[in-house]
């Protein structure tokens, strides 16, 4: 019978005996109305395993104490486990019970949770236009905004899917009379929102920085995304790739005395934003190099970056170690960990990136480094004497003191997509 004492000894337990890391298992979300890319190396018999009413998996959630926010969700749906000694805990309960010594005082002491999470996103075309509100919105209903990040790892986009293209915003000149009309014309099929917006391709090793209330609407490019802790979201698209898209999606996030009230939909958009003619120059990303160690075989970049209203609210990483190198890494918080290649170790633990995962199987390419240990330095060793170890790490708010700002890889393109 598990006890909040109980659980309580298990956390403390595994914190000490991965001296800071925690070894978490791969949490799959489905979507009812998207249809999955197939690049999440989930066994494609597992696909359905929620069962064919709740769609397939195209999610894979890391280092999540966010729950996901489906119709017909299981109890825990979207909250990554701690695995240790065959026992398994959730994230979530982790940080509750070791909080600063996990999250870190800063983030504790303000959130009192670990308030940011990322997932691997991977669909077979393009998802509706849609955007997630912003906190004051989301406040109306109980909940908080959601900005977003975006990087298209190479090692998961050797296919580009059927729409390897992203429409972001509205065509300059675009009106919030020409929006009413568009979701006014909901059960009409296809309410021609696309016909206002802009479509940009999409480039394995880039990336973008989406702030809330920006129409969007993602390719098939698989997306790491690192992000707010919220599942908020109004779709503004009826119709996507031939698929309809249910009128409750617009206003799951809206109150109930808002749904049928055009002039509050169309307002969740932020106009300026939404129709700046500079809109990619804003929020377009590519890597840079944080610190370049190659004469040590070892090269650490940004791929998610820049700050959203003046906030840090989130970044991510990508670290390479060629074969045979090492390296000590120190961070000023703490991370969520993905193993994209190859197989070596940090601190205590083995790490391995997988090439196929049954639902419910556990693996070793998924870690949550404590703010502790992150301050103390942990050692990464890529065991390999061919392949590359490729890690992607998010982080959550107010941590670096010099991340760049979106269009900061164009003072410096030795760190740009591979």
């Amino acid at each position: 019978m598990r006890t909040a004492t109980r659980v309580g000894q298990r956390v403390h337990s595994a914190i000490e005996a991965g001296e800071g890391l925690l070894r978490l298992a791969p949490t799959w979300v489905p979507r009812s109305y998207l249809v999955p890319g197939r690049r999440l190396k989930l066994d494609s018999r597992d696909l359905y395993a929620y069962g064919a009413d709740r769609g397939g998996i195209d999610e894979r959630w890391i280092a999540s104490t966010t729950m996901a926010m489906n119709e017909n969700r299981t109890p825990d749906e979207g909250l990554s486990f701690v695995e240790f000694e065959g026992e398994r805990f959730t994230l979530k309960e982790a940080v509750e019970e070791a909080g600063e010594r996990l999250v870190g005082k800063e983030i504790w002491s303000r959130y009192h949770r670990w308030p940011v999470y990322s997932k691997f996103f991977d669909n077979l075309g393009p998802i509706p236009h849609h955007l997630h509100q912003s906190d004051e919105q989301a406040q109306l209903v109980g909940r908080e905004g959601k900005p977003e990040g975006y990087y298209f790892p190479p090692q998961l986009n050797a296919t580009s899917g059927n729409f390897p293209h992203t429409y972001f915003g509205l065509e300059p000149g675009t009106t919030k009379e020409d929006l009413r009309v568009c979701l006014g014309n909901w059960n009409n099929g296809d309410n021609g929102i696309l016909n206002h917006a802009k479509a940009y391709r999409l480039q394995p090793g880039t990336g973008w920085l989406v702030p809330p209330r920006v129409l969007h609407a993602p390719g098939s490019l698989l997306t790491y995304e690192p992000q707010w802790g919220s599942d908020v979201l109004s779709m503004f698209q009826s119709l996507v790739d031939g698929r309809y898209v249910k009128r409750e999606l617009l206003v799951q996030d809206v109150p109930d005395s808002e749904h049928d009230n055009l002039d509050f939909l169309v307002d969740m958009v932020d106009w300026d934003r939404n129709t700046d003619a500079n809109f990619k120059s804003k929020h377009y990303i590519e890597p840079i190099i944080a610190e370049d160690s190659a004469s040590e075989g070892y090269v650490d970049r940004w791929v998610v970056y820049g700050t959203i209203m003046g906030k840090q609210r989130f970044s991510a990483k990508e670290l390479t170690l060629e074969p045979g190198a090492k390296c000590t890494l120190r961070d000023p918080g703490a991370s969520g960990l993905i193993v994209m290649q190859g197989h070596g170790r940090i601190g205590k633990l083995d790490i391995d990136c997988p090439a196929l995962i049954r639902f419910g199987q556990m693996t070793q390419d998924e870690v949550f480094i404590s703010a502790e240990a992150a301050a103390q330095g942990l050692v990464i060793e890529n065991h390999s004497a061919a392949d590359p170890l490729v890690t992607l790490r998010y982080f959550g708010p107010d941590v670096h003191s010099g991340m760049p700002e979106v269009g900061d890889h164009k003072r410096n393109h030795s760190g740009a997509a591979r």
